[in-house]
C-alpha cells in the first residue's frame, strides 16, 4: 500500500523489451536502499524490483500495464515520481494508494496562478471512474485534492513543494496521466450501480 506522498524522483536510463515484458532500468537516490522483490510505484504503477546495480534498479512491467499505463510511452531520460510502500509505522500523511492505476487521463490545461498551479485533466467517464470536489485522486502517483470535478474531467491546485518535487513539472496539456481513483468513491460507486 502507498499513500501518494512521492519520495523522490528517478530517471529512466535504460529500456529493454523481453517478448511482451518491458524492463526499465531506473537511476535513483533511493536505489542502494532497496531490496529485490520490493513494490515500488512508479508514476503511481506498483512494479516489483528484479535487479540493483548500485545507484540504478530495474522493474519489470507486463504488457496489460504497459497498454493500461502511460509506462508505455516512457523513453529513456523521462522522469519518474517514485513511492516506496508505506511502512507500517509511518504516518499516513497522503490517502490510501493502491498502486492499481484505473486508467489514463489527458492534460487539457496548465494554469500559472501566481505562485500556484491548476492543471486540468480529461478521462473516459465510460468506465464508471468518478471524482467529487474536495475528494482524493491519485495522478502520476501523486496524492491530490479535487478543486473542480466534472463528469469527464477534473482540476487539482498544485502549490509550488508538489511542482517542483514531483514530475508534474515536466507535464504539458496533451502529455498522458496515471489515474488511480479513490478507493472507497469506486466501492461506493459500485454499489450504487448494482
Amino acid at each position: 500500500m502507498f499513500t501518494g506522498i512521492i519520495e523522490t524522483l528517478g530517471r529512466v536510463t535504460d529500456i529493454r523489451q523481453e517478448n511482451t515484458n518491458r524492463h526499465f532500468t531506473i537511476t535513483a537516490a533511493i536505489a542502494n536502499e532497496l531490496k529485490i522483490d520490493q513494490s515500488v510505484a512508479h508514476n503511481g504503477v506498483c512494479l516489483t524490483v528484479v535487479g540493483i546495480y548500485g545507484d540504478a534498479y530495474t522493474v519489470t512491467a507486463i504488457d496489460e500495464t504497459l497498454q493500461k499505463t502511460n509506462l508505455n510511452s516512457l523513453k529513456v531520460g523521462d522522469v519518474v515520481n517514485l513511492e516506496r510502500c508505506m511502512q507500517a509505522n509511518g504516518r499516513f500523511d497522503g490517502h490510501v494508494v493502491q498502486g492499481h492505476v484505473d486508467q489514463t487521463a489527458v492534460c487539457e490545461s496548465v494554469e500559472d496562478i501566481d505562485g500556484s498551479w491548476v492543471f486540468t485533466f480529461r478521462y473516459d467517464a465510460g468506465t464508471g471512474n468518478v471524482t467529487v470536489e474536495k475528494g482524493s485522486i491519485c495522478v502520476n502517483g501523486i496524492s491530490l485534492t479535487v478543486v473542480n470535478s466534472k463528469e469527464a474531467s477534473f482540476s487539482v491546485a498544485i502549490i509550488p513543494y508538489t511542482y517542483e518535487h514531483t514530475n508534474l513539472q515536466h507535464v504539458k496539456p496533451g502529455d498522458t496521466v496515471n489515474l488511480e481513483f479513490d478507493i472507497i468513491g469506486k466501492y461506493v460507486a459500485r454499489l450504487l450501480r448494482r
